[in-house]
């Protein structure tokens, strides 16, 4: 995990969403950070310093031992050092001020502008205080600044109000402090992947469809977008949630996809054809539910659109197109290598559907990744989030030639 023995320095400014800054800690120690807290003084007034203090077995640090340092030691800049990747949650409208103007009264910004440190802000604040022009500009000067700068969720607020101010989930807030430690060598780039299941229906509430849970294709969609790239993700129903922070379009047949995939990928970089499109659909769907009024009932398929074929034989030379290839043990590498060849594919993954630790519905995986250049890899059995890494890894050396 990129959080793994990283050092996070966790800013909590004086709002009332500073006790949820208490399990976001636990959070980002159960990925593996390393770290430590710095309070300011309003934050004090919402939750004490013991809680972070007994969560990290660290000493906290607040505006007291920023006004009088022990033993020469200095809170702003041993704490800067200290920092690989610094998140200030919550963080109030005073403090984007304070921040703004380099107002180093306080330790916890004092010690982000001693910092070399890549820093994220999660906003959390009344609904109308967020869209005031000042808040709006003082963000705007942090982005420019190249502060990592998050919009708040929707809801109910602690005032009643309901609208943007809630702070982001854990789970987005770890993503976005993953993003900052992750090597970017896809920024700039925009990776179109494609991920999960069709369904074809037969009629009003039956369909044809595959075991496909679309995690692989997700893991890769997250994987490019923590590496920098810009990640449109078309998906079929999921078995798994969607993150909110890169653009994701749902689909349910074939042919929508088919739709989405070509309105898209001329303005990609990258396509990552990671979905089990159904190959037949029912040539007629009968209106309705069909009844069960006799003995068996014979129905006619058709071919669906080769998506991935019909995309790479109009590819630009910049463009990369992946696919994937989902076979038995018996011909998986003779398959994926036609497959490759026929269909005229940049690289093509191929992952063994007969064993039960790989493949549809599991959490790992295990695949050869092949390439039109004759370059040949395995990776062997691991997580998909690892699986997809190392793929993405493949492409950028494939690509260095």
């Amino acid at each position: 995990m990129l959080l793994t023995n990283k050092r996070v320095l966790l800013g909590v400014t004086g709002g009332i969403a500073a006790y949820k800054a208490a399990s976001l800690l636990r959070f980002l120690q159960k990925r593996g950070a390393i770290c430590r807290v710095v309070m300011t003084e309003g934050a004090e007034a919402f939750i004490s310093p013991l809680t972070f203090e007994a969560l990290t077995q660290e000493k906290v640090f607040t505006q007291k031992d920023f006004l009088k340092p022990q033993s020469g030691f200095i809170p702003h800049t041993e704490l800067a050092r200290f920092a690989e990747a610094i998140a200030v949650a919550p963080a109030t409208a005073s403090f984007l001020a304070s921040l703004i103007t380099g107002d180093a009264r306080s330790n916890l910004v004092a010690t982000i502008m001693a910092s070399k440190a890549p820093v994220l802000i999660c906003p959390a604040m009344n609904t109308n205080m967020w869209k005031h022009p000042a808040v709006q500009e003082n963000i705007a000067r942090l982005r420019r600044w190249g502060c990592e700068v998050l919009i708040p969720d929707e809801g109910e607020l602690a005032c009643g109000d309901i609208g943007p101010g809630r702070l982001p989930s854990e789970e987005v807030i770890a993503a976005y402090l993953e993003r900052l430690m992750a090597p970017k060598d896809f920024s700039g780039q925009k990776v179109l992947v494609t991920a999960g299941p069709t369904r074809e229906p037969l009629d009003a509430v039956r369909y044809l469809s595959n075991r496909s849970s679309g995690k692989m294709g997700l893991a890769l969609a997250k994987a490019a977008w923590l590496r920098g790239a810009e990640v449109t993700f078309i998906h079929g129903p999921l078995s798994v949630s969607v993150p909110p922070y890169f653009k994701a379009v749902s689909v349910e047949t074939a042919g929508e996809m088919a739709e989405l995939v070509k309105k898209y990928f001329p303005e990609a970089d990258m396509l990552i054809m990671a979905a089990a499109v159904a190959d037949y659909r029912p040539k007629q769907v009968f209106p309705g539910k069909q009844k069960k009024a006799q003995k068996s009932l014979t129905i006619e398929l058709e071919p669906t659109e080769d998506i991935l074929a019909t995309v790479a034989s109009s590819k630009k030379p910049h463009q990369l197109v992946i696919g994937f290839a989902a076979e038995e043990s018996e011909k998986l590498l003779e398959e994926a290598r036609r497959k490759l060849k026929d269909k005229k594919l940049d690289l093509i993954v191929a992952n063994d559907i007969s064993r039960p630790e790989t493949g549809f519905e599991t959490d790992t995986n295990e695949v050869w990744l092949i390439s039109a250049s004759g370059k040949e890899e395995k990776v062997a059995l691991a997580p998909k989030e690892e699986v997809a890494w190392r793929i993405l890894d493949f492409v950028v050396e494939w690509l260095k030639g």
